[in-house]
């Protein structure tokens, strides 16, 4: 090859490379700029809904929140019938703001706990909005019914048939229906409730309810799973949850029951910026008050050895606040004979595992699913839960409410009695659905 053909070919070559170079980095633009991630609930929100039951201890709850959030923000009121809706906007009334009203809407088979069955936002870089449609499984009910029938499935299929007649797993779905968002579909079962995001490619999982969830399934499926619906890049796989929050109805230790979802992150692990996190714990003083703070005080010293060990999308480290748990709320109860409910906080004897051992006529401590850490964010204001009626001292209060201040300086801090939520398991951010500001406007 003559000196000519040589460069001729050598910029061939080299305009070739740039080519390639130029559109190779055009689709990694363009991939970047249409990647949807999950955001961060700390990120500008467009719309809140919640899920009004017409039972009145929520309706209460319910009603103080719409008051509390800010006059620019929509709210959705969800129920499962129309003639329920009629009902809850007679006792939640319109919204006298005329920029943005209250939305009532009738979707089947609604439930309180609108954080865990509702949508799963992710947006991109253009402002726009799909729904992640995850597999609902009522809180790993087949897992729970295989323990109780001690592996008979003809049982667990015969009270399965009856569980699965619910729409509440298509409840996401028909949400992205009525907004006119797209659906992204995927195979894993999970509950918003137990998804911890920091909006920049991190999420937190509680490894022991994920793995409950999807029985048989490996880490590394799941992790390319959630980082393919979810765009994110880096998974925080924590120990377990608060002791407070048990898998459905169970013994938590010795003779303190109670009910819940089975770790939940939002019992006990927040994200309130890229790289800081809020972890429930318990004080060296306290740990030995009773079993439940003995656990917690476990539980939660190595889910800290896990954050400190662990890093951002970026390779930077977390600042972790450590967020006190309340004084443990617990009522003394009788197990009711057979599937005898009253109006206390009294438990049927049924609703145990034969391997928990309760008889009717037992008497057991129930305890709530208390943390400050289940709380409900606005654009404005951060609503936590109270528990100085219950007897968690002023002091332990104030110093929460410091660290809320210190992490959210221009929000206002609201405490509300959450305790009826409590009782059933849940919080405020369970009964509430945070959906991120976005260009289309339902």
């Amino acid at each position: 090859m003559n000196v000519r053909k040589r460069e001729a070919f050598l910029i061939a070559l080299f305009f070739l490379l740039l080519t390639f170079v130029f559109v190779n980095q055009t689709r990694i633009a363009n991939y970047a700029y249409d990647r949807y991630t999950m955001p961060a609930e700390f990120e500008s929100q467009g719309m809140v809904w919640m899920s009004c039951i017409g039972l009145p201890p929520f309706n209460k709850i319910n009603a103080e929140l719409i008051n509390i959030i800010e006059s620019n923000i929509r709210i959705n009121v969800v129920t499962e019938s129309d003639s329920l809706l009629e009902d809850c906007r007679r006792y939640l009334g319109s919204n006298d703001n005329d920029l943005f009203p209250i939305k009532y809407r009738s979707i089947t088979d609604s439930d309180l706990w609108i954080r865990d069955h509702g949508a799963v936002f992710v947006k991109n870089k253009e402002g726009l909005l799909k729904i992640v449609d995850f597999k609902w499984s009522q809180y790993g009910y087949r897992e729970w019914l295989n323990d109780y029938y001690s592996g008979n499935q003809v049982l667990v299929e015969e009270v399965m048939s009856v569980i699965l007649q619910s729409k509440k797993g298509q409840f996401d779905s028909l949400m992205a229906v009525r907004t006119g968002i797209p659906i992204e579909k995927t195979w894993i079962t999970i509950e918003g409730g137990a998804i911890e995001s920091n909006g920049t490619g991190t999420i937190i999982l509680n490894e022991k309810l994920t793995l409950n969830r999807n029985p048989g399934v490996s880490k590394d499926k799941l992790e390319k799973e959630f980082k393919r619906v979810l765009g994110v890049s880096n998974i925080i796989w924590l120990y377990d949850g608060i002791a407070e929050d048990p898998h459905i109805f169970g013994t938590i230790v010795d003779n303190f029951i109670g009910i819940g979802t089975g770790g939940h992150t939002d019992e006990f692990v927040r994200f309130v910026d890229p790289k800081t996190i809020l972890l429930a714990w318990i004080p060296e003083e306290e740990k030995n008050l009773n079993p439940i703070t003995r656990l917690n005080f476990q539980r939660m010293s190595k889910n800290y050895e896990i954050l400190k060990s662990s890093r951002n999308e970026q390779g930077e480290e977390f600042k972790i606040l450590k967020v006190p748990l309340p004084k443990t709320v617990m009522q003394k109860i009788r197990i009711n004979k057979g599937n005898e409910w009253d109006t206390t906080l009294n438990i049927p004897e049924m609703m145990f595992k034969p391997a928990d051992g309760w008889n009717a006529g037992d008497s057991v401590f129930r305890v709530a699913a208390t943390s400050y850490l289940n709380y409900f964010l606005t654009n404005s204001e951060v609503v936590i839960p109270s528990y100085i009626h219950a007897g968690t001292s002023k002091e332990k209060e104030e110093e929460v409410k410091s660290i809320f201040k210190s992490v959210f300086p221009g929000r206002r801090i609201i405490s509300v009695n959450a305790l009826p939520l409590n009782w059933r398991g849940g919080g405020l951010h369970c009964v509430t659905l945070n959906q991120p500001a976005s260009l289309v406007k339902p």
